[in-house]
């Protein structure tokens, strides 16, 4: 790969699933944040006609953000009375701020926000900007002798640290017929390379964004999907807030989500335009527009937008209890106490519909 690819594949892999971070030690630093101060969440009463509105992104700006920087790019928030500023990422978990109130919003993703809530964190998951599972198990193009998933035992896999990889790698490779054993290497933003080099044998990618990244890199890759082995399907990438910041800002919340919500329906009616538009946004980290307009017109053909019932941001219960289970199953999630649940929590009390638009 030549060294303006390797470059590319640095700054935009893995937006997702790229925490480092183990269920047990985001525990501990989820329980020290909870005797924390901040800037905390100011009531409605008494604030400016523009209300500020914080939102903490949980990668470098990419497509699965699109929604959110044209709501701003095209006045929604600002007509709706808000002034949105995007806190970029810079290691610590959007969750975590989202939960010491340090930020009103933040990008997540359906485990990341379990784990929080789980170990105690004032996380609430309150839009569903990708409703479709992104992730998918990537090996090279032109890699021979794996054709399925079983024949991924034995193999090395390029993996990220989360707690929740091994168990979903795992349970494919058991569905299609192997034993469920390869073996692990820790690379987060380097496991692509490592893929494409030759020194690991898969990973988990990112198809609306990695997977065409590496066709403009002339590194395809070929995929198996999780949900094609009957994995539960997740929200690969979600909006959530705090109790806290929706008890004392209700209409605030209502009046950012709407304008977000549009924004999602017009990358979905408008992806080129949209496309555009996010690169305005992000100049110094969007240097790909072909990249970021072919994923646009991904997630707008591919039905990433739209849930079951076809609104824009609505959470679907099933998949939260669905994939829920699957990590209660896999004692992947631990309490505010550092022991591993006893039994599946409440999971509507993990997400709220309250604050979106009437259907």
């Amino acid at each position: 790969m030549d060294t303006e690819g390797l470059d590319d594949m640095k700054r935009f892999s893995r937006q997702i699933i790229r925490r480092s971070v183990a269920s047990g030690a985001l525990v501990c630093t989820i329980a020290a944040a909870s005797g924390c101060g901040g800037s905390g969440s100011k009531s409605e009463a008494g604030q400016a006609t523009k209300k500020g509105v914080t939102v903490a992104l949980d990668w470098t700006p990419n497509t699965n953000h699109i929604g959110a920087f044209v709501a701003d790019q095209l006045g929604y928030y600002a007509n709706a009375g808000l002034k949105v500023k995007f806190i970029p990422y810079a290691s610590t978990q959007p969750e975590l701020i989202v939960a010491k109130h340090r930020a009103d919003f933040g990008f997540s993703y359906q485990a990341g926000t379990a784990y929080a809530r789980s170990a105690g964190g004032d996380v609430r998951k309150v839009f569903a900007n990708i409703a479709k599972n992104q992730y998918a198990i990537g090996v090279r193009g032109n890699q021979g002798g794996i054709s399925s998933p079983k024949q991924l035992d034995g193999k090395t896999y390029a993996g990220f640290g989360t707690p929740d990889e091994g168990p979903e790698l795992k349970f494919v490779i058991k569905k299609d017929g192997g034993s469920g054993k390869f073996r692990t290497v820790m690379l987060n933003s380097s496991a692509y390379q490592a893929v494409y080099g030759g020194q690991a044998d898969f990973t988990i990618s990112v198809s609306t964004w990695e997977g065409i990244e590496a066709k403009l890199l002339g590194k395809p890759m070929r995929y198996f999907e999780f949900s094609d082995y009957g994995l539960p399907s997740q929200y690969s990438s979600t909006i959530v807030s705090s109790d806290r910041y929706l008890k004392a800002n209700p209409e605030t919340a209502k009046a950012f989500l709407a304008a977000t919500q549009s924004g999602y329906q017009y990358a979905k009616d408008h992806p080129e335009e949209a496309a555009k538009l996010m690169v305005k946004a992000n100049p110094q980290t969007l240097k790909n527009p072909e990249l970021v307009t072919l994923s646009a017109k991904m997630l707008a053909a591919g039905g990433y937008y739209g849930g079951a019932d076809g609104q824009i941001g609505h959470v679907d219960p099933s998949v939260w209890s669905n994939y829920g289970d699957f990590l209660q199953a896999n004692k992947l999630l631990v309490g505010s106490d550092g022991k591993p649940l006893a039994n599946a929590p409440d999971w509507s009390s993990y997400y709220t519909n309250a604050y979106l638009p009437a259907q």
